[in-house]
C-alpha cells in the first residue's frame, strides 16, 4: 500500500516489551519504567493478528523490537508465528545481544531471518556506563553465539555519541574485517533527555568518512544506510543520518508499539489503536496510519526534541 505521498509501505517494525535488561542512557531511565498490567499490552495472538493483518496490505519485512525483545518470555513463539505469515519475506529482530548466548539457536530455529545487534563501544568501562547495568563481554559472546549458529549479514548498531565513542570510531569499524558483518554508524535522535548528553554529543555521520578515509563507497541495498566498506574487509559500513541529512522521502515504515498504537512517523505524535480490535478493525487502522504518515518528522537537533511523545524502549528500536 503507498502513503498519501506516493511511497510504497513494506516495512513494519513491532515492538513485543517496553522492558529491557539494561537502561542505556539514550534510551531509558536509570530506575527503568513502571511495567503496565498485562491487559494494557498486546497480546501473542494480537501481535500476530496485527502481523497478518499489515502482509494483507503489502508489508513483506518484519522487525521484531523492544526495550529487550528477548527478555519476552514467549518471543521464539511470537517469531515462530510471525515467519509463517504468508506474505512476510524477512524477519529480523532487534536485540541488546547479551542474551544471544541461550536463545540465538531457538530464534535461528523459529525462522528469524536475521540480527541487528546493539555494540556502542568496546570499551568494558564505557559499555558499562552507557548501558548502566550491562558488560561487554556478553555482548561480544552474543554476537559470537549468533553466528556459530548460522546467522548471516547481522547487523551491528553503534550510535555515534560525540565525545563518548567518535575516538572508537575506527576500532568499531575493524569489526568488519574481524567478523563477517556489517558495522552500522547511527546518529543519535533527541528522544530521551535524561542529561546525559550535551549539545556536542549529537554529531553528524560524516564524522565517519573523516576518522575513515581509506572508505570505499557501496551501492545501496535499499535500505536508508549509506554503505562503504574498508579495503579487504568481509562486511560493510553504513552510515544512517535521520539529524544531517533525513530520509523520510524514502521511509517505507510504520511502527506498532508493545502497547498496540500503530506510528506512522516515529517523531511523530499521531498514533491509532489496534488493542482489542479483530482484523477488519485492524485493517482499517493500519490505512488509516499508512496514510497518515507525514512527509518528514520536522528538523532534530540537540535543541529541537523528538516530538513522538515517547521514549524510544516505548516505541521500538
Amino acid at each position: 500500500m503507498r502513503d498519501s505521498y506516493g511511497r510504497e509501505i513494506t516495512y513494519l517494525r513491532v515492538s513485543v516489551t517496553e522492558l529491557c535488561n539494561l537502561r542505556c542512557r539514550y534510551c531509558m531511565p536509570a530506575e527503568g519504567i513502571c511495567k503496565r498490567e498485562h491487559e494494557e499490552m498486546l497480546s501473542e495472538e494480537e501481535i500476530v493478528l496485527a502481523i497478518e493483518t499489515a502482509a494483507s496490505l503489502g508489508i513483506t519485512k518484519l522487525r521484531i523490537t523492544g526495550g529487550e525483545p528477548l527478555v519476552k518470555k514467549n518471543i521464539v513463539s511470537i517469531c515462530e508465528k510471525a515467519a509463517k505469515v504468508p506474505g512476510i519475506r524477512e524477519l529480523c529482530l532487534t536485540t541488546n545481544g547479551t542474551l544471544l548466548p541461550q536463545l540465538a539457536g531457538p530464534l535461528k530455529k523459529a525462522g528469524v531471518d536475521r540480527l541487528n545487534i546493539s555494540l556502542d563501544t568496546l570499551d568494558r568501562e564505557k559499555y558499562r556506563y552507557i548501558t548502566r547495568l550491562g558488560e561487554l563481554d556478553q555482548a561480544i559472546a552474543g554476537i559470537e553465539a549468533a553466528l556459530s549458529v548460522g546467522f548471516e549479514r547481522i547487523k551491528l548498531n553503534a550510535v555515534l555519541i560525540g565525545g563518548f565513542n567518535d575516538d572508537e570510531i575506527p576500532r568499531l569499524a575493524e569489526l568488519t574485517r574481524t567478523w563477517p558483518v556489517d558495522l552500522r554508524f547511527i546518529e543519535m535522535m533527541p528522544m530521551y533527555d535524561g542529561g546525559d548528553f550535551s549539545a556536542g554529543s549529537f554529531i553528524p555521520c560524516d564524522t565517519v568518512l573523516q576518522k575513515l578515509p581509506g572508505l570505499v563507497e557501496e551501492p545501496r541495498d535499499g535500505g536508508v544506510a549509506r554503505l562503504y566498506r574498508l579495503p579487504g574487509a568481509q562486511g560493510r559500513i553504513g552510515l544512517i543520518s535521520p539529524l544531517s541529512s533525513h530520509f523520510c522521502g524514502e521511509c517505507n515504515r510504520i511502527r506498532l508499539t508493545a502497547d498496540g498504537k500503530l506510528k506512522p512517523c516515529l517523531h511523530g505524535r499521531e498514533e491509532f489503536s489496534v488493542k482489542g480490535l479483530d482484523a477488519e478493525g485492524m485493517r482499517e487502522q493500519f490505512v488509516k496510519a499508512i496514510l497518515s504518515k507525514p512527509a518528514w518528522h520536522g528538523e532534530l537537533s540537540y535543541t529541537q526534541r523528538s516530538r513522538s511523545g515517547r521514549n524510544m524502549n516505548r516505541i521500538g528500536g
